[in-house]
């Protein structure tokens, strides 16, 4: 396992400084060049080239956040997911080489908050690994100035304060990213939001190249809540469905 460190020689710190980023993906070229631009970011960089190694890695230096690619030597990253998150809750960034979106449902489904398809560029790496951790500040700022009351939709309940997600009272486990997704369509429920929309607010992204990661966050959060729940407005996007009144 690589490891390197960012140094701060004083001078003035930038956005992503004294942020932990565990790198893991076994193609070498491709993790320097990760490591490279993250560093630039101003983010601490650890790299792991196989399963284990990161596993190992992610209990030791308790990232602040994973660029987790899907295959890798020793096991894979679901693997590598599952095992990190049952330690403790990390935003996940997956990386994988198929545009396969059984992949990417089944990343959604062990944990990962987003993912890139690859061949992806640095610039939007970057922008995503910096937009997941803004989302985990708000979520910490949202704990202690929680908003007031919990939201019910008919047989669905949405807890800001604790961020919790019931269905028939029963509780349903959400990603940080499904559950801001969630929230979002909840705020003005029965209006159609765009995918653009939905990832400018809950991403902060506005290319529409994201546009998928979009779809396939709604699906898993279908899977979750039921899928009658959310409506697709073809060619638009999205809309959360209630209760007639």
């Amino acid at each position: 396992m690589e490891q390197t460190h960012t140094t701060h020689n004083g001078v003035a710190a930038t956005p992503g400084a004294q942020r932990r980023v565990l790198v893991v993906e076994d193609d070498a070229t491709i993790v320097d060049a990760i490591a490279a631009r993250l560093r630039a970011e101003g983010f601490l960089v650890q790299t792991a080239l196989d399963g284990p190694a990161a596993v190992d890695a992610a209990e030791a230096w308790q990232p602040d956040l994973m660029v987790l690619d899907v295959m890798l030597p020793g096991f894979d990253g679901l693997e590598v997911c599952r095992r990190v998150q049952a330690q403790r809750p990390v935003p996940v960034l997956m990386l994988t080489a198929r545009d396969d979106e059984t992949d990417m449902l089944v990343g959604l489904g062990v944990g990962a908050d987003d993912y890139m398809t690859k061949p992806f560029s640095m610039r939007e790496l970057a922008a995503r690994v910096h937009v997941l951790l803004r989302r985990v500040e708000r979520a910490a700022l949202a704990a202690v100035t929680p908003r007031s009351g919990i939201l019910r939709l008919g047989e669905l309940e949405i807890d800001h304060a604790q961020r919790r997600v019931r269905v028939r009272a029963e509780d349903v486990h959400l990603t940080p990213t499904e559950f801001d997704l969630l929230v979002c369509l909840a705020n003005t429920p029965r209006a159609v939001l765009s995918r653009e929309q939905l990832l400018a607010e809950v991403w902060d992204w506005a290319d529409a190249s994201g546009t998928r990661t979009v779809d396939s966050h709604i699906k898993a959060l279908r899977r979750k809540i039921g899928a009658e729940r959310i409506r697709t407005v073809h060619g638009v996007g999205y809309a959360l469905e209630t209760p007639a009144p």
